[in-house]
């Protein structure tokens, strides 16, 4: 499928060579530190297969090879620099500092890498309004070398990469399982670069947006939150049979908190005064908590938030039992 621009404004075509990123606008929070592509190239080393001591693919080539491949699907719009978020600092020293106490030794002494790392990229000629609020188009992607065996020789390398959109009130990421190849096998650039275009050209850009419109249909009461909330907690401490029939979520304890506060005194998306909450604000109060999960797992808890709700939304739209929800009272 072509993807379109929607609610297209008048915008430059030249790129956006300084994001305007602030500490307001991180897409994912936990234990991460933002840091600029320029940073990943110029003063980090890159990790080699220790056996036969091959490079692998640097994350600054894995983030300018998924921005260049959104700027061929998009040449006349813009595409922004990388908002990157990295983790798991690894230390290291050159050879003529062996021995020399950490506290004495030099800036060009000391060699870093990051572990792990997650960039997303905005579109912002591509958008949608959702609920008065404005959705970007955004791609991006997620690497941790804790998954890869580094002691082997030359291996596939695993990737993260994502397409799906950015609500620009909160910089919840809101990304549809068709968006996101959560386990992408690659040897080399060009692969990386032909299977993120795979993707990008996959995504149903209509059908993502026409379900998250659709979550503004549906409401559930302050009763229902509580009972979803217990349920969920519950879900957890179930057996694995008990588990079999019912959906699989991947939601934390802490996230569940996180939720319960923001359905309380969430600027944007609390419920009214009278506990009513509709599922539009509901998914946003999960997709926030998502950002308070590691590098490693956040896109696949923010997916599994996106079928969970939309679960929910089938359920209350075909009038259905569900775990997780309890009747309204008529």
């Amino acid at each position: 499928m072509e993807l379109t621009a929607i609610n297209q404004q008048v915008v430059s075509s030249q790129e956006i060579e300084s994001s305007s990123i602030n500490e307001k606008n991180n897409f994912i929070e936990a234990n991460t530190q933002q840091v600029t592509l320029s940073h990943l190239r110029q003063d980090c080393i890159i990790p080699v297969f220790a056996k036969d001591n091959e490079s692998t693919i640097p994350h600054y080539e894995f983030v300018n090879t998924v921005r260049s491949t959104a700027q061929q699907l998009f040449p006349k719009g813009t595409v922004t620099m990388p908002n990157i978020r990295t983790s798991h600092i690894i230390k290291g020293r050159i050879p003529s500092a062996i021995g020399k106490p950490a506290k004495e030794l030099l800036e060009h002494e000391k060699t870093i890498y990051y572990e792990r790392m997650a960039f997303m990229i905005e579109i912002p000629h591509v958008h949608v309004y959702i609920n008065n609020q404005k959705l970007n188009l955004t791609v991006g992607g997620v690497r941790s070398y804790s998954e890869q065996n580094l002691f082997s020789k030359k291996s596939i390398e695993k990737f993260k990469i994502f397409i799906g959109f950015k609500n620009m009130v909160c910089c919840n990421l809101c990304i549809a399982t068709d968006g996101l190849k959560d386990d992408l096998r690659v040897s080399s650039i060009d692969e990386l670069k032909n299977k993120s275009r795979e993707l990008f050209l996959s995504y149903n850009q209509d059908n993502h947006i026409d379900a998250l419109r659709k979550f503004q249909q549906f409401t559930i009461n302050q009763e229902q939150f509580a009972h979803l909330v217990g349920k969920i907690k519950l879900y957890y401490h179930l057996d694995k049979q008990e588990k079999q029939d019912l959906f699989e979520l991947k939601t934390t304890d802490s996230q569940i908190n996180t939720i319960i506060k923001n359905y309380v005194d969430d600027e944007h998306f609390s419920s009214d005064p009278k506990g009513y909450i509709n599922l539009w604000n509901l998914y946003n109060l999960f997709t926030e908590s998502t950002k308070s999960n590691y590098i490693d797992n956040f896109l696949s808890r923010n997916c599994n938030t996106y079928e969970f709700v939309n679960h929910l939304g089938v359920a209350l739209e075909n009038q259905e039992h569900n775990y997780f929800l309890q009747k309204s009272k008529v």
